[in-house]
């Protein structure tokens, strides 16, 4: 879309955070664009960048309808909801610093929409690019957790956030739902070394119990890095661990239990880990996949019941007392 055309149909807000050279890539991917895309602005959210980021935005424009804004509270969501609060599209479509937008993707975000008309949540394939090899403990299903998202062939409507769910790096909001809803929620996603997760997940499950559908268009595609240093057990233990505190949040967001409730829930949880030996000898060093994996599930476990409690320290990266 070159500027001062007609109204956006759909804008693209794309969250940044000293990844400059990522974000020349994301950028350079939707000034690709179709020459018949539908009309389309992007808007650059900058969550207190101090590298070259502002000088990169700079090169795009005039390629594009493109608008720089800044925001100085950290975190993930605060960015994401000054995105939307910007745009001016029917559609707000997010995309990740890291991701690459295949040539068809603001076309197929509206096509997502129109074969989905009940739809306020859409979102497609995220394949991902590694940086490094993959490492032969890692199964398909852990794998998950870097933001893998290949559901099926063809389009479908997801009926259990559960089971399959959309992600931020590449997924589309109606912007009345999002005004409606208020958002992504502040006490989910990233903040600073915190590995909180799941807000684009509880925005996926409100739009839901709105009464609208989240639908899955593989056609709306999108490439994201993998960079060597997520391809780590030390990464995939700390992800999950907080995996299971993101859970947690979510389920007092969603459910609000009162203290003892809360307390009673997280003993029987901790009491069932306790219980099992073999759940407990599942956090031992291991290189076979099926092995690492169950790792990962009781981290999980472990996490939810300590963020149930509150315990869950924000500072050190989970259990093993230590930050990336």
């Amino acid at each position: 879309m070159e500027p001062g055309g007609d109204l956006p149909q759909v804008s693209v807000v794309v969250c940044t955070h000293n990844r400059s050279n990522e974000l020349q890539e994301s950028l350079a991917s939707l000034a690709r664009q179709d020459p018949d895309s539908p009309p389309f602005e992007v808007i650059v959210v900058d969550n207190g960048s101090n590298d070259d980021t502002r000088r990169v935005v700079a090169t795009f424009e005039g390629s594009c309808s493109l608008r720089y804004a800044r925001e100085r509270a950290p975190g993930l969501c605060h960015a994401r909801n000054t995105g939307w609060r910007l745009a001016r599209g029917p559609y707000v479509a997010y995309l990740d610093d890291d991701a690459v937008a295949c040539s068809s993707w603001v076309s197929a975000v509206v096509e997502a929409f129109q074969m989905c008309p009940e739809a306020g949540i859409v979102g497609g394939r995220v394949e991902p690019v590694w940086v490094t090899a993959r490492p032969g403990w890692l199964s398909d299903e852990v794998a998950r957790a870097l933001t893998i998202v290949d559901w099926s062939p063809g389009p479908r409507v997801l009926r259990d956030a559960k089971e399959t769910w959309l992600v931020g790096a590449n997924m589309a909001v109606r912007a009345d739902l999002l005004k409606r809803l208020g958002g992504f929620r502040p006490e989910l996603d990233r903040v600073g070394r915190k590995m909180l997760s799941s807000g684009d997940v509880f925005l996926m499950k409100e739009i839901m119990r709105a009464g609208s559908e989240a639908f899955y268009y593989p056609a709306m595609a999108v490439q994201h890095a993998v960079p060597a240093a997520r391809v780590t057990k030390r990464w995939f233990r700390r992800r999950y661990y907080w995996q299971g505190v993101s859970d947690a949040v979510m389920e007092l967001l969603e459910h609000q239990p009162g203290p003892e409730k809360r307390r009673r829930s997280a003993r029987r949880a901790l009491r069932d880990l306790v219980a099992s030996p073999g759940r407990i000898a599942t956090l031992l060093p291991t290189d076979d996949p099926e092995r690492f994996a169950e790792t990962c599930w009781t981290l999980i476990a472990i996490g939810h019941a300590l963020g149930l409690l509150g315990l869950a320290k924000v500072e050190t990266g989970g259990p093993s007392g230590r930050a990336s």
